[in-house]
């Protein structure tokens, strides 16, 4: 039977989501917004580095580098990256975030200066009621600091993204109005931004149409972001469904950190886009990139996380172990990552492994003792199942090869 045969896939079906679009491009935020996260440790400038590296390595095609109007150490880490995307000639665009105010656009000048490269330039501000109530705004106000930020970062050949905040709980004229003045000063890509996490899917849908018409309405080719937070744990199907709406370019952080509890996952963007089809990108780094963000960040990687969690591909339930058993018996590894997960390891440099513990089968004893060159003896299989059973959790490898050590050492008394 052909590889088609064997899925059918309801995520095709209908014509309202439907993941057939052109390609989307990816916003790594990691040393931005994902470094604002109240947890995170701070990293050295050599680990910053190695992060751009990453970032290129799995075809990511911008990442934000910074706010550099935060400091003087943030401005220095600026110009370094920006620097080492030159030197190195990595392909990724960088950009930087900028309040609506000169004195945070010059830092930004002066690196894109230092480094002989254009570096995209958010320029952001709040645009919803409640933030326009706390401090006391008027709209009028918001628009001439959008409108002068904008023409004077375009004026000295700065690219220009602009980016409304809380863009989820804003009033339409108000995002018509601020966008249509971006646009008309220079500005030629914009950012929806989810900044408190409030949207659904629904609401995310909305929205993309809504921009996608106000920019129709202006006449210029303007490209459209989506910059989504997980409050309400939808950050990664609300940026799907942006980009499915038409959304060019979509944000992310290596394991979703950043403020509160975080933005939408890069990574998981990057499984999503892979098994969507929106990508042929060899992932096969994704899994050393977040192990590297988690270490030199602090955050650890929960043990249930998708794909990358040390759980995602081992299982010790017979049933489960069973039919996976099966497949790699039949000698097919595409269907032994496919049989019992919808994520197939092999996409991103894992395998399945098959551990012992109270759920387990005999099947699983006898595979894990073949897959490691140990005959599966009737006598021993059933001590390690016995044991297996009797336990509160999976038993460790060492356990395992104490029961084999006791085996062998019980057949050596007998022998003699």
């Amino acid at each position: 039977m052909e590889q088609r045969e064997l899925i059918y896939d309801w995520n095709v079906r209908g014509e309202r989501r439907t993941p057939d679009r052109p390609a989307v491009e990816l916003d790594d935020e990691t040393l931005r917004d994902g470094l604002q996260s109240p947890s995170v440790r701070a990293p050295s400038i050599q680990d910053k580095i190695r992060v751009l590296h990453f970032i290129d390595a799995l075809g990511i095609s911008s990442a934000n580098i910074g706010l550099p109007g935060a400091g003087p150490r943030v401005k220095r880490d600026v110009m370094a990256l920006a620097r080492e995307i030159r030197d190195g000639r990595l392909t990724m665009v960088p950009n930087c975030a900028a309040r609506t105010l000169r004195v945070d656009i010059d830092p930004i000048l002066e690196a894109s200066e230092a480094a002989g490269l254009p570096i995209e330039t958010a320029v952001f501000i709040g645009s919803s009621p409640i933030r326009q109530y706390a401090e006391d705004w008027t709209l009028e106000r918001m628009l001439q600091h959008s409108v002068d930020a904008v023409s004077y970062a375009v004026e000295r050949g700065l690219p220009v993204m602009y980016v409304t905040e809380d863009t989820t709980r804003a009033q339409p004229e108000t995002l018509r109005r601020l966008y249509t003045a971006a646009i008309e000063a220079g500005a030629r890509r914009i950012c929806l931004a989810d900044t408190v996490g409030h949207a659904t899917p629904d609401g995310a849908w909305n929205l993309v149409m809504f921009i996608k018409a106000v920019v129709a309405n202006t006449g210029e080719d303007v490209k459209i972001d989506w910059h989504g937070h997980n409050d309400r744990g939808l950050g990664l199907i609300n940026a799907l469904t942006a980009a499915v709406a038409g959304a060019h370019r979509v944000h992310g952080t290596a394991l979703g950190i950043g403020e509160r509890v975080g933005n939408t996952a890069v990574d998981q963007l990057l499984v999503n886009f892979k098994l969507l089809g929106w990508t042929d990108t060899d992932l096969s780094q994704l899994g050393p990139y977040c192990d590297f963000v988690s270490a030199i960040t602090g955050v650890p990687i929960p043990a249930s996380y998708p794909v990358l969690g040390q759980d995602a591909y081992r299982t010790a339930t017979g049933v489960h172990a069973a039919a996976v058993i099966k497949a790699l018996r039949k000698g097919d590894s595409w269907l032994a990552n496919r049989v019992y997960s919808g994520v197939p390891a092999d996409y991103f440099g894992r395998s399945q492994t098959i551990e012992i513990g109270p759920m387990s089968g005999q099947s699983n004893v006898v595979f894990w003792l073949e897959s490691r060159g140990i005959e599966p003896d009737s006598v021993l299989v059933e001590s390690i199942f016995a044991d297996c059973k009797r336990a509160d959790r999976l038993l460790t490898e060492g356990e395992i090869l104490a029961l084999v050590a006791a085996h062998r050492a019980n057949q050596a008394r007998e022998a003699v």
